[in-house]
C-alpha cells in the first residue's frame, strides 16, 4: 500500500520479517545523509521540495513500524501508538495477553498516540489518559482517527467512488487486519441497510480458495435480502492480494481508502505534533 501511495517519490519502501535488518541493509546500499545542523528536515516536514544533489538518494529518516521492542536500535524518536478501543486488552504480557511490554515500558516513549480516539466515550478517553499519565506525566498525548475518503473498485483503480455509494446497501466486510471492529464501526457510519463481516487472520494473504468461502456469504446474503450485496475491502487487504479479489465477480468489490488525522484535543493539535518532531531532530546531534 505505501509503495503505490508513494511511487514517484524519494520514499524507499522495506519490506521483511526483521525490520532492523531491512532498515540496516537500505541504509548500507543507499546511504544517509546529515539532517542536523541543516534546514532539509523543516522542508521535509513542511512537505517542500529539497534540492540537494550531493544527498540525492540518500536516506534522510528511517521510520520503522513496530520498532519499539528492538532494543539494541538506537532511535532518535519513539512514537507509541495505543488502540483507544481496545488499549491494553486484559492487562497481561503474551502469551497471557495482547501486551508485548508493561505499561511502564511507556517511559521509553517520547509521543503518544490514542488512535480511533472519536470511536469511543469521552470518560473512556479520560481513563486511558489517566492511566498514561500514572506512568509519563508530562508525555505528550495526542488523538487521531481514520477519515474514510471514499472507495476505489477493484478491477479499475483509477476510480474515486463516494462514500454514500453504500447508503441503503447490504455489504459483506471482509479484512485481515489486526482490529476489525473499527473497519466494521466506519462503514456502519455510511448508511448501509445491513453489514456483515468476515474476519481472517491478521496479514492473512488471501487465496483463491478464500474466494469460497467469501462468495458462499454473498450468495445467503443475497438469497436472504434478494438484492446483490457489495464487498468492502481496506487498502492494506487489497494491495495484499489485488488479483485475487478481482475473481469475486459478478459481485462488487470495493476499496475502502482513508486518511489519519490528528484530532484538535486539549491543545493537541497536528501543528503541535510537527512542532515535536523538529524539536526533537534539533536536540539530538547524532546520526
Amino acid at each position: 500500500m505505501l509503495q503505490r501511495h508513494l511511487c514517484g517519490t524519494s520514499a524507499k519502501i522495506g519490506v521483511g520479517a526483521n525490520r532492523a535488518a531491512t532498515a540496516y541493509s537500505f541504509l548500507k546500499q543507499y546511504g544517509y545523509m546529515n539532517l542536523h545542523n541543516s534546514t532539509y528536515y523543516e522542508r521535509l516536514l513542511s512537505h517542500e521540495k529539497v534540492n540537494n544533489h550531493s544527498n540525492s538518494g540518500h536516506i534522510g529518516a528511517a521510520i520503522l513500524d513496530d520498532g519499539m521492542q528492538h532494543l539494541s536500535l538506537w532511535r532518535d524518536l519513539e512514537i507509541v501508538m495505543v488502540n483507544a478501543m481496545m488499549p491494553w486488552g486484559n492487562g497481561q504480557l503474551l502469551p497471557l495477553g495482547p501486551l508485548r511490554e508493561p505499561l511502564t515500558a511507556l517511559n521509553r516513549a517520547d509521543i503518544i498516540v490514542i488512535h480511533h480516539a472519536d470511536l469511543v466515550a469521552k470518560h473512556d478517553i479520560e481513563a486511558l489518559e489517566s492511566t498514561i499519565r500514572e506512568v509519563q506525566k508530562v508525555l505528550p498525548v495526542f488523538f487521531t482517527k481514520m477519515a474514510p475518503s471514499h472507495f476505489l473498485r477493484v478491477g479499475n483503480m483509477s476510480s474515486r467512488i463516494p462514500l454514500n455509494v453504500v447508503d441503503n446497501k447490504i455489504v459483506l466486510c471482509v479484512s485481515g487486519i489486526g482490529f476489525a471492529d473499527s473497519f466494521i464501526q466506519r462503514i456502519e457510519e455510511m448508511g448501509p441497510t445491513i453489514v456483515d463481516r468476515l474476519d481472517f487472520s491478521d496479514h492473512h494473504l488471501f487465496q483463491l480458495e478464500d474466494l469460497d468461502m467469501i462468495s458462499a456469504r454473498l450468495e445467503e446474503l443475497e438469497s436472504k435480502f434478494a438484492t446483490k450485496p457489495v464487498v468492502i475491502v481496506t487498502e492494506k487487504d487489497y494491495d495484499r492480494a489485488p488479483n485475487v479479489l478481482e475473481n469475486l465477480k459478478p459481485f462488487d468489490v470495493l476499496v475502502l481508502c482513508c486518511n489519519l488525522q490528528i484530532l484538535a484535543h486539549k491543545g493537541s493539535t497536528e501543528d503541535g505534533f510537527k512542532l515535536i518532531i523538529k524539536q526533537h531532530l534539533k536536540q539530538d546531534d547524532r546520526v
